[in-house]
């Protein structure tokens, strides 16, 4: 569709009545579900660095003690056939902020398998959303997308996020005594002798005390326990152990997330915030074998086949605990997929969810109402090896010369619900199953099927350009859009705007903005009344208010 332009002689708006903008409501004043989460609560999503499924005591793990992540899943909803969006971190970590799988996603392989894409301003993440209708947002640890610069779209601060504080870039994210991190748009400067995730724990603590009355979203993505296996000191109950040096400084490691976990849960407590928030623990892909650890040992991968970069069940399963004060306990079987973080926390954020994302919202499992289920998943790593599960049945597609599949490449298919660890390859049996799996697959890898969603700003002269894109399934109505700041604009109403369209409309620059300017927007939504908020800085990155 052709996008709605709204111009006036030298582009400034047809005026249409003074701009009121309504209050976003605040997390200390929403109402919860009978038995279940507040309206807009307060989002911790805690993402672990190749931490595999069977990990975790909850889940059968009987070398490493994980008690503070045992008590979660007791308390809270745990997901037994949870995955990640890849079998390998940049392509995981896009599927979970913008809710595309790695058969569309931006980012669809590591460094290591060619040039590493960055985010686009095509792509709206979950924190870009929540930033919109009023979050106060945090990324601490692992960004994992380059380049290592600021001023660039795929910079924290330029996808939703107010505050940043750790590795921007994938590679440096394996230095755990780096010599910088970046802080916001600014590297901060370390003696290489601070453990990083210490850094991030505490940041991520300080971060949980200074909320207030407005909701919160903190994406805390710690390095732990990716290789190498590096402590601040030894192993800890691991040293007397007769393992290789690796595997009990691993076992540490594992140990250490545990406890970080714990000082985030204590930290919401003490302040006095658990009721209204809700934290999702996670992994980026399944346990790493590299330098000296040996996932065998521990039995990481629980009983399934395969680890990191492979992707059979080992690969992709990964740990999914949901954990609030307000949840019922609960072992949730149904599958679900990191990609479906996104569309789940916008509807517990009350946000339009942006259209044509792979991901299902799954807020209805943590509460026992039931949601909407997969038609199938897909895994994607380009020239190396494809996935697909519909419903118990599995294919895997291996690309020529990969893991020994020849020069021909080769297709295998598993019943999950009779093999769980992918021991029996019934493609032979079934050709006609494997072959209408392999036609799903190839129809689930394409471009971005996205449209633009949300907020823009953009200057010039003394003009501020706002655009609002109306990206989701639903027309919004009763649009008004206007300026915030020292002295409020007069607003342009707009009756309709149907999926797809969007309105432009330029305002004068406010006297005394001095770079920084609020653009606005008020609509109604599926019955919902939205209210968008987007701070437009001619320096993308804010003033930091955080300490090294």
């Amino acid at each position: 569709m052709v996008p709605v332009v709204i111009n006036g002689p030298s582009r400034r708006a047809l005026i249409a009545g003074t701009f009121a903008s309504l209050a976003v409501p605040s997390a200390a004043s929403a109402t919860a579900e009978p038995g279940g989460l507040p309206s807009r609560p307060n989002v911790v999503v805690i993402l672990a660095d190749d931490l595999g499924w069977g990990e975790i005591g909850v889940q059968g793990q009987r070398l490493i003690s994980t008690p503070n992540l045992d008590r979660m899943a007791a308390e809270g909803v745990r997901f037994e056939a949870a995955y990640s969006g890849a079998p390998l971190c940049a392509p995981s970590r896009c599927a979970l902020l913008t809710g595309l799988h790695a058969g569309h996603g931006t980012v669809r392989e590591n460094p290591e398998g060619g040039a590493q894409h960055s985010l686009t301003d095509a792509d709206v993440t979950f924190a870009e959303l929540l930033q919109l209708s009023g979050y106060r947002t945090a990324c601490i640890g692992k960004w994992g997308f380059g380049p290592e610069l600021p001023g660039q779209v795929s910079h924290p601060n330029m996808r939703g996020f107010d505050e940043f504080f750790g590795y921007i870039g994938h590679r440096h994210a394996h230095q755990y005594f780096p010599k910088y991190l970046w802080r916001n748009g600014a590297k901060v400067q370390l003696d290489g002798k601070s453990y990083a995730p210490h850094l991030f724990r505490e940041r991520a603590v300080d971060f949980i005390r200074q909320s207030g009355d407005d909701p919160f979203l903190l994406y805390f993505a710690t390095n732990l326990p990716h290789s190498p296996s590096v402590l601040p000191g030894d192993a800890g109950p691991y040293e007397d152990r007769t393992w290789s040096g690796p595997n009990r400084r691993h076992a540490a490691q594992v140990a250490r997330l545990d406890t970080d976990v714990a000082a985030l849960l204590r930290a919401l407590r003490d302040a006095g915030v658990a009721e209204r928030t809700l934290v999702l623990f996670t992994s980026d892909n399944g346990p790493h074998r590299e330098k000296g650890v040996t996932p065998a040992l521990f039995n990481s991968n629980g009983p399934f086949r395969g680890d990191k970069r492979e992707v059979y069940e080992g690969g992709i399963r990964v740990p999914l605990i949901a954990w609030s004060p307000r949840l019922r306990p609960r072992v949730v079987k149904q599958p679900v997929a990191s990609w479906d973080v996104l569309p789940t926390l916008a509807d517990l954020a009350e946000v339009p969810v942006p259209a044509n994302l792979d991901g299902l919202s799954f807020r209805g499992l943590l509460t026992g109402a039931g949601a909407p289920k997969h038609k199938h998943l897909v895994w994607n790593r380009p020239r190396k090896a494809q996935a697909i599960r519909r419903g118990r049945w599995k294919a895997v597609r291996l690309a020529p010369n990969i893991d020994g599949a020849g020069p021909e490449g080769r297709i295998e298919l598993y019943d999950l619900a009779a093999d769980p660890g992918e021991r029996l390859d019934l493609a032979a049996a079934r050709p006609d199953l494997t072959d209408e799996l392999m036609v799903a697959l190839d129809e689930s890898i394409g471009p971005d099927p996205r449209i633009p969603y949300g907020l823009k700003t953009e200057t010039t002269g003394s003009e501020i350009v706002v655009t609002l894109h109306n990206g989701s399934t639903v027309p919004w109505n009763e649009i008004k859009l206007g300026l915030d700041g020292p002295r409020k604009s007069r607003a342009h109403t707009v009756a309709r705007l149907d999926p797809g369209m969007a309105i432009a409309v330029g305002f004068q620059l406010p006297a005394g903005s001095r770079g920084r300017v609020v653009a606005l927007a008020d609509f109604e939504a599926a019955g919902r009344s939205q209210h968008f908020r987007k701070v437009h800085r001619r320096n993308p990155f804010p003033a930091d208010p955080v300490a090294p």
